[in-house]
């Protein structure tokens, strides 16, 4: 595979230089309103993103992972490690198991999923993506899989 991540051949006489590579910018460009990436045709790689923006939207998703992870499993866990103090030890008088997977993991997940759509937020506008429709109420609403009206 070359360095570019393309599925081309290259044969041992080609040389690739970064500089003369076309660059692209860090959200595909999204923010200058052209497109620059070709997101359909790229090779999309979980541990090495091709923009920064995907490298930060990435490491979001990762802590966000974890964080959930943590969460469900975690109360789950501990009771099986430590069954007699999850069990013996009440808080509003339920047992300390029931209320962590009852309560605080569901109460958890929402509040995670707030946590990262307000950072999903910031990271567009670091970057400069704007999603507003425009507020032209004249022109015809995209359909919700990018095709016109049919």
């Amino acid at each position: 595979m070359t360095e570019d991540n393309t599925h081309e051949a290259v044969s041992e006489n080609d040389t690739h230089d970064r500089d003369s590579q076309p660059q692209v910018a860090a959200d595909g460009g999204v923010a200058a309103g052209r497109e620059t990436a070709d997101y359909l045709d790229a090779e999309v790689n979980i541990f090495r993103p091709s923009t920064p923006f995907m490298r930060d939207h990435l490491r979001i998703i990762w802590a966000m992972f974890a964080a959930w992870a943590l969460l469900v499993f975690g109360p789950v866990v501990a009771t099986y490690l430590a069954t007699d103090t999850m069990t013996s030890v009440t808080v509003l008088g339920f047992p300390l198991h029931y209320l962590l997977t009852a309560v605080v993991s569901p109460t958890g997940a929402l509040v995670l999923s707030y946590v990262y759509a307000r950072r999903r937020d910031r990271l567009d506008s670091a970057y400069g993506i704007d999603h507003s429709t425009g507020g032209d109420d004249s022109a015809e609403a995209t359909a919700t899989d990018g095709g016109g009206g049919e």
